[in-house]
């Protein structure tokens, strides 16, 4: 009876440990961002190219809105949108909407993310969020991973770009676009949430 029953007690115990360790690695692995409505977290990281410090705070004072993208110089999905990144941005800073890039890759340093930034035309400033802080603070796992700011700092959009990077010409739902319309208009964004995809961000 003692053989029998140690096995099952055995099998138990394992089980038991593995539950105390999964959680905390899954807790690490999704770091709580902000939530629609709410204050999202303020920044002032370096620009990748020359270092020169770029301030959330200063660029909301500037905008109608502020759109963070999170972005990679590696991920096939972050490139298939370098375009439209960079058509946005041209875009929308014509009507007082600001961009900002954040690399927060720890695989792609600044050098690279610079000379990545200006192979694609990116008219914004794109930033080095070395140790991924930023990314934390924002919950932000994939890359392209965006979130819109209103001139307060509330965040009103999080999510994709829009729902296909292989086919730009055909595109049904242009998300980010919906939303920086919307704020241009007055009115509420229409889709404040979508779900993000793309590669992971490679953290320390």
């Amino acid at each position: 009876m003692k053989r029998k029953l140690a096995l099952p007690l055995l099998v138990l115990s394992a089980v038991t440990l593995a539950g105390i360790v999964a959680f905390p690695l899954a807790a690490s692995d999704s770091p709580a961002g902000p939530k629609i409505g709410s204050p999202a977290p303020d920044f002032t990281l370096p620009a990748a190219a020359d270092g020169k410090p770029v301030a959330l705070k200063e660029m909301l004072g500037k905008s109608k809105a502020v759109a963070v993208m999170f972005i990679a110089t590696k991920c096939p999905i972050s490139n298939a949108y370098n375009e439209r990144m960079a058509a946005l941005g041209k875009e929308y800073a014509a009507k007082g909407i600001a961009f900002v890039g954040i690399n927060s890759n720890k695989t792609e340093l600044a050098p690279e993310t610079a000379q990545h930034a200006a192979k694609n035309g990116f008219t914004f400033p794109v930033v080095k969020d070395e140790g991924n802080k930023v990314a934390d603070l924002y919950g932000s796992q994939k890359t392209p991973e965006i979130f819109v700011l209103d001139p307060k700092g509330t965040l009103v959009y999080h999510g994709r770009i829009d729902e296909t990077a292989d086919d730009p010409k055909g595109v049904k739902s242009p998300d980010l676009r919906n939303a920086l319309d919307a704020i241009l208009a007055g009115k509420p964004v229409p889709v404040t949430e979508t779900k993000a995809f793309g590669c992971t961000i490679k953290r320390v």
